[in-house]
């Protein structure tokens, strides 16, 4: 038995572009819950098969998963083999790369784990209570303080990513992050740049306030990412709205 009521609402648009290459998944066990979402990177049909691939691949081992302590190390290791393998096998190397976002929970904790500058915010009290920081220029711009936080969203160089999945390298680059306790979180949401960069924290916070269900406070969040994209050659936009009661 759950102790927790987990409802979500699930949001993938293309934007003004011609190819919508974010991906999103959510999938469900007796014992918990698995949500990704992704927003791939590389151009000519590659960066929707990147994102999509990810998705499959952490639906497939949330299904069999024996540890959910263990699970989103294996995840995302497992997808980053994958997309390297895929793009030996089709002749495009460096072209089929994608961020990552996860919430997983069981019955009682919940685990998150993130590569890029899609975010997953989490909320408490109407308060946002975390947000993965991206692996991006304007982030470590912000870390050593030559830039705020709010400048990210019209950085220059705001779409430089440093870490992102189907990148070949000796290290480990997707963060995992310190489990938190289910019953203390509020809200979850998961979301490409396409989607936070049209909307400020505040705004999050106050519409969940408001809300009265999950589906309203992400269908709220999208009528002001709209609003602020309308004159703007709009990026996909994707999110995973999640309410814990």
């Amino acid at each position: 038995m759950r102790n927790v009521d987990i409802r979500y609402s699930v949001f993938s648009d293309v934007g003004n572009r011609e190819i919508n290459e974010d991906s999103a998944g959510v999938f469900h066990r007796e014992d918990g819950s698995c949500f990704v979402l992704c927003d791939g990177l590389g151009g000519h049909g590659m960066g929707d098969i990147a994102s999509s691939l990810v998705v499959q691949v952490f639906g497939s081992m949330f299904e069999n998963c024996t540890d959910y302590e263990s699970f989103l190390e294996n995840a995302f290791t497992a997808s980053q083999d994958i997309l390297m393998a895929k793009q030996i096998e089709t002749n495009s190397l460096k072209k089929m790369k994608t961020t990552a976002t996860a919430v997983v929970t069981d019955n009682k904790k919940v685990y998150l784990g993130h590569i890029g500058d899609s975010r997953i915010y989490v909320f408490r009290k109407n308060k946002v209570l975390l947000r993965t920081l991206d692996h991006s220029i304007p982030q470590m711009l912000v870390m050593s303080k030559e830039i705020t936080e709010k400048e990210i969203r019209n950085h220059p160089d705001r779409n430089m990513l440093l870490r992102v999945l189907g990148i070949d390298s000796d290290k480990r680059m997707f963060e995992l992050h310190k489990p938190l306790a289910l019953k203390k979180c509020q809200a979850f949401l998961l979301c490409s740049d396409g989607f936070w960069e049209l909307i400020e924290e505040e705004d999050m916070c106050s519409l969940l306030e408001d809300s009265g269900s999950v589906e309203e406070w992400l269908d709220r969040m999208l009528e002001i990412v709209r609003t602020n994209g309308a004159r703007k050659n709009m990026d996909n936009y994707s999110a995973i709205a999640i309410w814990c009661d």
